[in-house]
């Protein structure tokens, strides 16, 4: 039985990793909901204290990447380096995307490791040639199986089309190399029943284990009739099939063939994150190469669903790709990063409207938080000159607050750090939100700002630093999430002088109530979710 990435050796790193995108076109909505779910997921683990691995990274070669570069009159390396640095790193940047590594499947450090795992395995007999015809689409880089096409219709009528991008599959003819996958379908099964969680959800799970049980072809993994791929070490008229060459990236990235130490301690990925539409590659071919290899297989796969718009998938070939600055334009970065991954639960199809975006907007982070940290600073500006009060008056309605923060800190410690349930993991944080705001309009600091007497006093001081304290906790968990306005949030607390930064503090440690001091300089900042202007044209 292959290991899994539990068996990892010397200093472990939790590793996560995004498929690498396609370089054909800028990025869309869809490559940055996968993108941002990992960051989020790997900030969450670099707050818990552990040690973090997260990559990302481009596709670069491939018969699809040749015609759109052919298509521009430039050449593929030229069309992968403008693509790259003009639109997907900038891109990441933008997002506040805190990868750790971007690999390129042009660069040096892979496409040597490639050819030396693939000579590898043709050394081990794990590779034969062959001949081979069938219908092939181009933007999936891949032979179809003649029961998952469609039939076309209207401009497509009498032709088969691929069931992910709605256009005709090309009959190719050529003599390939042939990877022996069909000796590894009962391997696989095993391992599946073995590890259970391997693939998620349980609706991918159960889609791959029935296409496993009826049977594997062998797999080509050589490409004669273009030359823009990794030539295979024996035999220079063929290029090494993208896919191939794409998936290894989770290896040489960390190391393979190059850095022992680095690769004992990061491979296998704890979790690699994908599109539902790339799971066989995830899923049946990529453990098989690496059971053919001898190496571990990753924790777990887990596929996210499909953003919809319309009723479409999102997608540049069916017009639907919007690009996420046409939304961090008017919503703001931190907004965005929050959005998907709270209306949509991860693993799911959803669907996206601007409608309901601003909805949410307005109702959850305007209202419920925004206006929450800008009451709380007002009333501790207004009642105490900004100095935070002591609490000395503390009761049933605040001990209420204190567990509210602890349920909310273990919820979304479960949830997001072990689940990947990024919806239920933030609805628990907003719903302590709501809980601090029910607990302010019950308590009405502002009459009791009335009573005089010491008391009195003592109330106030103890209600607004309970609400404080409060907000203090919910900018530990939201940092993963929405990084800039948990920075701001913190910074008004007067948190950054009093408790160091923010990135240094541990989700866990979220809930230890009292952790503000009394005496910090509670400031009010900038409003953290502005009011929306109107929808842009």
């Amino acid at each position: 039985m292959a290991a899994t990435g539990s068996e990892k050796q010397g200093a472990t790193a939790y590793y996560v990793s995004t498929p690498i995108y396609y370089v054909n076109d800028a990025p869309h909505l869809g490559h940055a909901y996968t993108t941002v779910a990992g960051d989020v997921l790997t900030r969450w683990h670099r707050q818990r204290g552990e040690k973090v691995w997260y990559l990302t990274g481009t596709d670069e070669h491939g018969q699809k990447i040749m015609r759109t570069a052919e298509a521009n009159n430039v050449t593929p390396q030229a069309w992968c380096d403008k693509l790259v640095e003009e639109a997907w790193k900038p891109l990441w940047e933008h997002l506040n995307i805190a990868n750790d590594d971007f690999i390129r499947t042009t660069e040096k450090r892979h496409t040597d490791r490639v050819q030396e795992f693939v000579q590898d395995l043709y050394d081990k007999g794990e590779i034969y040639k062959g001949g081979y015809e069938g219908p092939y689409c181009v933007g999936c880089e891949e032979y179809k199986l003649p029961g998952d096409l469609l039939d076309g219709e209207g401009e497509f009528a009498g032709q088969k089309l691929c069931p992910i991008h709605k256009k005709p599959v090309e009959l190719l003819k050529e003599e390939n190399y042939f990877f022996k996958l069909s000796e590894y379908g009962p391997k696989l099964l095993e391992f599946y029943a073995a590890n259970p969680g391997f693939i998620q959800p349980e609706s991918a799970r159960n889609e791959i284990v029935n296409f496993v049980e009826q049977g594997l072809q062998d797999l080509s993994i050589s490409r004669s009739t273009f030359d823009w791929g990794v030539p295979v070490p024996w035999d220079d008229k063929h290029v090494i099939y993208v896919w191939i060459d794409a998936l290894l990236n989770y290896a040489t990235a960390v190391g393979y063939g190059a850095n022992q130490e680095k690769f004992d301690g990061t491979f296998p990925a704890d979790v690699h994150l994908i599109g539902k539409d790339i799971l066989r590659f995830h899923t049946v071919i990529w453990p098989a190469m690496l059971m053919a290899q001898g190496l571990p297989l990753p924790g777990k796969v887990v596929a996210n669903g499909w953003l919809m718009v319309g009723g479409e998938k999102m997608s540049k070939s069916n017009l639907t790709g919007i690009k996420p600055q046409d939304l961090t334009s008017h919503f703001g970065v931190d907004a965005y990063r929050w959005y998907f991954l709270r209306a949509i639960a991860y693993g799911s199809d959803g669907s996206f409207s601007w409608e309901d975006f601003t909805a949410r907007y307005t109702s959850e982070l305007a209202n419920d938080y925004g206006n929450l940290a800008s009451r709380v600073a007002a009333m501790v500006g207004k009642y105490f000159g900004g100095a935070l009060p002591e609490a000395t008056a503390a009761g049933d309605a605040e001990r209420a607050v204190q567990e509210g923060l602890a349920k909310a800190v273990a919820t979304a410690d479960q949830k997001i750090g072990e689940e990947l349930d990024f919806q239920s993991g933030i609805l628990a944080i907003f719903d302590f939100v709501k809980q601090v705001n029910g607990y302010i309009t019950e308590q009405e600091p502002w009459k009791v700002a009335k009573d005089t007497t010491p008391e009195g006093q003592a109330r106030l001081a103890t209600i607004l630093y309970t609400a404080a304290e409060a907000l203090r906790g919910v900018a530990v968990l939201l940092n993963a999430v929405m990084p800039e306005t948990s920075q701001s949030l913190w910074d008004s607390l007067g948190a950054e002088e009093s408790l160091g930064a923010l990135a240094d503090q541990k989700v866990q440690d979220a809930g230890a109530w009292g952790t503000l001091p009394a005496g910090a300089t509670v400031t009010k900042g900038a409003v953290l979710f502005p009011r929306l202007e109107e929808k842009p044209a």
